[in-house]
């Protein structure tokens, strides 16, 4: 029997044969050892199964599972379920990262008996590369600091819409053990925000945390990604997102939450609401109800009542928060064509 790993790495697969091997390659390079592999192939079609076999046969850390597609959520669940380490953490197959990642974020999960450890990233386009840093200090947060320090901005610091730390699951390192039930608690079907499910509620949790300066983590950034598609189905994804939010976390223990829920809830409308109707070729009746159902709903419904359209930039944004406050559907239609 193989000895435990301190640390499991799960990899999310689905149709990436043209950037698997730079993401996979980064991984092997680290100067830290103890590791695994999880290669979760959700349903691959190209050339990518074939690849994550080849790497497995290459690498005796890495072990490859192939399932039937069912989305990023699920193979990361998958992952979890076969990984064996002490702590966890994520990749996603079209990243990569920097080759003293995980002997940084270790060392300190190690010296610091951290439940999770966050870096910062760096999102790569096509003509830039641009540092993402979390707004709190670097350092590291027993659960006093974290109560006065980190949770007061955690999910919006402040200034719309700069989170206060990170949603991604890719630039942390978790205690498994605390991890576990969050991740599972999160909704298969959601394609958008759903790493902030399983993030925010673990940090709740945390006894401690450790949060570094540095930024090893490289995320592609790319226009066809599914953050960026947008149809009508986001609208009932946006209501699932904000319901498991007011399930997941209980507002009676940590009430600096509520702010902070109310402002992300608007800024995923402002998100998603806009390009979903902006989509439609001709408006009829249907869309009317439709527009109305989300300003009614009622975590949408109080987010609107809370922001305040002076803190959002952008004359259309502000538009659109007078709008949904109101639920104002022609001025709400006349924007969109302006």
């Amino acid at each position: 029997m193989q000895p435990t790993p301190f640390l499991s790495i799960i990899v999310p697969v689905y149709n990436v044969e043209s950037y698997l091997a730079e993401c996979l390659n980064s991984i092997l390079a680290q100067t830290f050892t103890d590791f695994e592999v999880l290669l979760i192939d959700d349903g691959s079609t190209d050339g990518s199964s074939a690849l994550c076999d080849e790497y497995a046969g290459m690498d005796s850390r890495i072990r490859c599972f192939h399932k039937e597609n069912g989305g990023h959520m699920s193979a990361r669940q998958e992952g979890f379920r076969n990984a064996r380490g002490t702590y966890t953490a994520f990749v996603d197959s079209d990243d990569w990262i920097a080759p003293a990642m995980y002997e940084q974020m270790c060392g300190a999960a190690i010296k610091y008996d951290a439940d999770v450890v966050c870096c910062n990233y760096t999102a790569v386009t096509s003509k830039e590369h641009i540092e993402r840093r979390d707004v709190c200090s670097p350092g590291f947060y027993d659960r006093s600091g974290l109560e006065e320090k980190i949770f007061p901005t955690m999910l919006f610091s402040g200034d719309f819409f700069h989170f206060g730390v990170s949603p991604s699951l890719c630039n942390k390192l978790f205690r498994a053990s605390l991890f576990e039930k969050h991740l599972f608690r999160v909704p298969l079907s959601l394609k958008l925000g759903e790493d902030g499910l399983a993030v925010y509620p673990c940090l709740l949790e945390a006894s401690c945390a450790c949060f570094l300066e540095e930024s090893f983590y490289y995320y592609r950034s790319s226009g066809g990604s599914l953050t960026h598609t947008m149809d009508r189905g986001r609208l009932a994804e946006n209501r699932l997102l904000f319901d498991t939010y007011d399930q997941l976390i209980d507002l009676t223990m940590h009430p600096c939450m509520e702010k902070q829920l109310l402002y992300y809830y608007a800024y995923q409308c402002l998100l998603t609401l806009p390009p979903v109707f902006r989509a439609k070729q001709t408006f009829d009746q249907n869309d009317r109800k439709a527009f109305l159902a989300e300003c009614s709903y009622p975590p949408i419904r109080r987010a609107f009542r809370v922001v305040k359209s002076g803190c959002v930039s952008g004359l259309h944004n502000k538009a659109y928060v007078f709008c949904l406050r109101y639920g104002l559907y022609g001025p709400f239609r006349f924007f969109l064509t302006h």
